[in-house]
């Protein structure tokens, strides 16, 4: 499996030059931690354990929806040092800006006054107005989402570990056909209990 998703993983974060990240589709990506450090957690007998900072990146994940109304998500996985999964484009009005560029979103500039403390005793109460957790710089595209979600996660991250930091860019796949969003699941589905092959295991 990992053989065939090889091709997914080329140059950081290239973009196709001809496509229009905000265009109706199913996209894989792949998030990488600063440095493959493994912020998010451990696989223990081929189960991911999330960490603090791993449950943060986990529940943000999920409020992508709440932010961008356009998104669906599909099959996702939280890994100790990346995160992996499908994002849908499912705008009904064409009629957006379109950006080819990275992510404008800053994932360093965290305003320590702007960032309650984060309640590590309750995951699910985040002490902060949910409109803010993101920040939609109004661009409807592939690379606004993943940039808001990883300047959120930092903003909380930072909380409990000062040093939680993004590898600057990430990876994306335009999936094309109904069998390689089949394959692509059951990749994101198997990663924990594969972790052993996964070429982002630094500690094998």
């Amino acid at each position: 499996m990992r053989d065939r998703f090889k091709s997914i993983y080329r140059i950081e974060s290239t973009r196709l030059p001809n496509w229009d990240y905000s265009r109706n589709g199913d996209y894989f990506v792949t998030i990488c931690t600063g440095g493959r450090n493994y912020y998010f957690g451990d696989i223990e007998n081929g189960k991911m354990k999330l960490s603090e900072t791993g449950e943060i990146a986990d529940r943000l994940w999920l409020e992508i929806t709440k932010h961008f109304l356009f998104i669906e998500l599909d099959e996702y996985v939280i890994m100790p040092n990346h995160v992996h999964g499908i994002i849908k484009i499912n705008n009904k009005n064409d009629d957006f800006s379109v950006e080819t560029g990275q992510c404008p979103v800053s994932t360093t500039d965290a305003d320590e006054h702007s960032v309650l403390k984060f309640d590590l005793k309750n995951i699910n109460n985040y002490n902060i107005p949910s409109k803010k957790r993101f920040r939609n710089q109004g661009k409807n595209t592939l690379s606004s989402i993943i940039g808001s979600y990883k300047s959120a996660v930092s903003k909380y991250a930072r909380n409990i570990k000062p040093d939680f930091y993004w590898q600057s860019r990430f990876y994306d796949h335009i999936i094309r056909n109904n069998e390689a969003l089949i394959n692509i699941r059951k990749y994101i589905k198997e990663n924990p209990e594969k972790w052993i092959e996964d070429r982002f295991n630094t500690v094998k």
